[in-house]
């Protein structure tokens, strides 16, 4: 019998790796992208041509009532931070959090594992998220599987899920070498947090500067489309 996963896939770098790991461990992957009221949503579209490329047996994507995660530079009127430091061990939470969403995500995760009777739910957090974001955090993961081996009828039966994270201990470079072994066509991603109307990635927030200095590190050409210094956004 196949083995079934559910991937949380945003469309950025690091879930497009997760979900090409999770095909080559020999899954039937049924990928999930959620609309919640990001500004960018052109994560969206690269979803679903990673999902596509890759070759995911199924992409749904959830719309989310947005009211649900306003706070958030991401998602409300609040500005992206551009040029901080990006020192992983800062232990700040930045204003890019977006409050509970990998808990909410995890959840209607967990409801499609139980309606398609998968085996695992595979989500991308990594070692560069730790200290920023609270969800991203390894105790965080813990504690969901064993909410997810109480609160489902999988769990009580016996057979829990796993929540796969293979990318928590890894570097960005790491996860840029991984995904380019796996065939990971980086250029359909997108990990901006502020990219302009045509996609161009922004080159000046957390996420833009973690992204470049990992493909730098990983010696790895980097095929983002960054917009020039001046340019309108």
């Amino acid at each position: 019998m196949e083995k079934r996963a559910v991937v949380l896939l945003s469309g950025g770098l690091d879930s497009a790796v997760t979900l090409a790991i999770a095909l080559s461990e020999g899954y039937g992957c049924r990928a999930l992208s959620f609309r919640y009221g990001q500004r960018h949503s052109v994560e969206l579209a690269s979803a679903e041509k990673v999902a596509a490329t890759l070759g995911a047996g199924e992409h749904c994507v959830i719309g989310l009532d947005e009211r649900s995660f306003r706070g958030s530079a991401l998602t409300d009127d609040i500005p992206v931070p551009k040029g901080r430091s990006i020192d992983p061990d800062t232990g700040e939470i930045p204003v890019t959090y977006v409050p509970a969403r990998n808990t909410v995500f995890l959840a209607l995760a967990l409801a499609h594992a139980e309606i398609i009777d998968a085996d695992a739910i595979f989500i991308g957090v990594n070692a560069l998220d730790y200290s920023g974001y609270p969800d991203c955090r390894p105790d965080f993961i813990r504690a969901f599987e064993t909410v997810a081996a109480l609160g489902t009828r999988r769990g009580r039966e016996g057979r829990p899920f796993q929540i796969r994270t293979p990318l928590i201990d890894l570097t960005k470079a790491e996860i840029i070498r991984t995904g380019d072994a796996l065939g990971v066509d980086f250029s359909l991603t997108t990990s901006c947090y502020d990219p302009d109307g045509g996609g161009r990635a922004c080159g000046m927030c957390d996420s833009c500067r973690l992204r470049r200095a990992g493909f730098e590190a990983a010696g790895v050409p980097d095929p983002t489309v960054y917009r020039a210094e001046g340019d309108t956004p």
